[in-house]
């Protein structure tokens, strides 16, 4: 473990840092360009302490023949290690936690997060 890592997880271990999900129960829609290339009303949302919400979508629910798998990876210490996909226009649009290395995270495995910015996300037709 690097020792960023292991600070995080020190943080983490005294309740300095926390990761929750729950059901969002709302209509999640993501755009690029105006193109859906994502709706759901079944996402997860991810709460991690000094984050914005994300929201982790079924892979049944997105449109996963717009995206195309990217070579980006990348490793959270609180979630474990992300793949990457991108849409046409938008590098590393969603990210995904295969097997997350955390139990917190448990609930978002396999499951797709857009990237804010990159691609348009809404949550009941508000920014999310």
């Amino acid at each position: 473990m690097r020792a960023p890592d292991t600070l995080k997880k020190a943080a983490h271990a005294v309740g300095a840092h926390t990761v929750t999900t729950h059901p969002t129960g709302g209509h999640v829609v993501v755009t690029l360009g105006g193109e859906v290339l994502a709706e759901s009303r079944r996402a997860i949302a991810l709460e991690e302490t000094g984050l914005a919400t994300r929201y982790y979508l079924p892979r049944e629910d997105v449109r996963m023949e717009l995206l195309t798998p990217s070579e980006t990876t990348s490793h959270c210490p609180f979630k474990g290690d992300a793949t990457y996909f991108s849409a046409a226009g938008a590098k590393d649009a969603f990210w995904v936690y295969v097997a997350p290395s955390e139990e917190a995270a448990l609930p978002v495995a396999g499951l797709l997060a857009p990237w804010p910015g990159r691609v348009e996300v809404r949550v009941d037709g508000e920014p999310a």
